[in-house]
């Protein structure tokens, strides 16, 4: 089936289409929601609730801009707002202007799945900001306005999430310091 095939049927609540768009961009939306999640099985529940938007809103995808990127940006919301239930102690803003360390050769050399674990493991407020701001390409502002902070905040979880992140990949990629092998 086509693209608009596979709309059309959806829109028509047919089972077939909705489970041919399913298998088609199932690891698309899986890899979005792993982004914005705090493990697999957190991914899995906001691919499902995702899918079960799309289903519900299809009828008002009006064929402007890419379908997949209206899929992504329903997938992404879905996970924000899954967050934004759950009462999570807001993160304190603050300010830190050391230059960061440039960690491109280490990053390069790490696996695309360890690089999305640092990721994961970071605190949900700052995972959150890295991803719509740093991959997602979202300014500071666009990203106070999703998340209700002020846009120092953003900032400051920003440049946090960013040292966190140095120091998870430092210690992935450099060999330990205290390591005394010896006579």
């Amino acid at each position: 089936m086509t693209q608009e095939q596979l709309i059309k049927g959806c829109k028509k609540n047919d089972r077939k289409a909705q489970a041919a768009l399913f298998k088609q961009y199932k690891d698309t939306l899986y890899f979005v929601s792993l982004k914005y999640s705090r493990n697999a099985a957190e991914a899995e529940d906001n691919l499902h609730d995702s899918f079960m938007v799309i289903f519900d809103s299809i009828k008002k995808f009006k064929n402007l801009g890419s379908f997949e990127g209206w899929m992504k940006r329903i997938t992404m919301f879905k996970a924000i707002d899954r967050y934004k239930k759950n009462k999570y102690v807001p993160v304190e803003t603050f300010d830190e202007t050391l230059p960061a360390p440039n960690l491109e050769n280490e990053v390069a050399a790490l696996p695309l799945d360890t690089l999305l674990q640092c990721i994961q493991a970071l605190p949900d407020q700052y995972r959150l900001v890295f991803n719509l701001y740093q991959l997602d390409g979202f300014s500071h502002k666009e990203v106070a306005g999703i998340l209700n902070i002020s846009e120092s905040t953003s900032k400051s979880n920003y440049h946090r999430a960013k040292k966190i992140l140095q120091q998870s990949i430092l210690a992935l990629t450099q060999p330990e310091k205290n390591n005394t092998h010896g006579a």
